[in-house]
């Protein structure tokens, strides 16, 4: 029963978001691409919170690195637990 009102109410106040019309700054629904400082180069979709799966390559806009990147600029650096990040591309595709 506890799914069950869990899932009605997620369907109540779901919204439905456009993707990104274009690819300057970092918005919901956008593709990033960043450096971390150990060399490492990640891409992430930003997505709903339910759609999230890191493994898949999609993170929640609340998470701390979208939060981060949120509005942000490729060559703009960013600090996520104390580990700047460094946004490389910004894509609107999926």
């Amino acid at each position: 029963m506890r799914d069950l009102r869990y899932f009605t109410e997620r369907v109540r106040s779901a919204q439905v978001v456009p993707e990104p019309l274009a690819s300057e700054v970092v918005a919901f629904g956008s593709t990033v691409t960043f450096s971390r400082e150990d060399g490492r180069v990640q891409r992430y979709r930003i997505v709903g919170e339910d759609e999230a799966d890191p493994k898949a390559g999609t993170i929640s806009h609340v998470s701390p690195v979208a939060r981060q990147l949120m509005g942000k600029r490729v060559g703009d650096v960013v600090s996520v637990a104390e580990q700047a990040l460094e946004l490389v591309a910004i894509s609107c595709d999926r």
